[in-house]
């Protein structure tokens, strides 16, 4: 099964049109969340001679379409570059390595979002609640414990 003919559908969803351009970037996330703008230049072909067509702006143009529909999730974890992801609409969390930037997925224990309410609302309407918690990951942890 192919990417394509979904992708094609949920722009069409989102009343966006379906470009070879938005189908590549959309493609070019699943499998890979969390990736950067370089990581997805990386995997899409991105320039003058590219076989998307995309240049770097055009990616960036992409991206902040995708997002402002909805399709993909943009985070931006303190001191990293944005990061996109195909999971959106539930209600997930990040853990997030300080030692080498890993981001996992971590579902939320409430389910329902906000999931967490702050003191004061101050007359919002809050209805997410975004989590990072920040740590080491096994690996880094590892190298950590046998440095000298």
């Amino acid at each position: 099964m192919t990417v394509e003919p979904q992708a094609g559908d949920l722009l069409k969803r989102k009343g966006l049109r379906n470009t070879a351009q938005r189908r590549a970037v959309l493609a070019a996330l699943r499998g890979h969340p969390h990736s950067t703008a370089p990581d997805l230049e990386a995997r899409i072909g991105v320039g003058k001679h590219a076989e998307s067509g995309l240049s770097r702006q055009g990616l960036y143009n992409v991206l902040e379409d995708l997002t402002t529909a909805r399709l993909i999730r943009c985070i931006e974890p303190a001191g990293s570059p944005a990061r996109y992801e195909l999971r959106v609409g539930d209600n997930h969390h990040h853990l997030v390595c300080r030692g080498c930037g890993r981001v996992e997925d971590v579902d939320c224990a409430v389910g329902a979002a906000p999931c967490l309410d702050p003191l004061e609302r101050k007359g919002f309407a809050i209805d997410e609640a975004e989590i990072t918690w920040w740590g080491l990951c096994e690996d880094c942890q590892r190298r950590t414990t046998t440095s000298p």
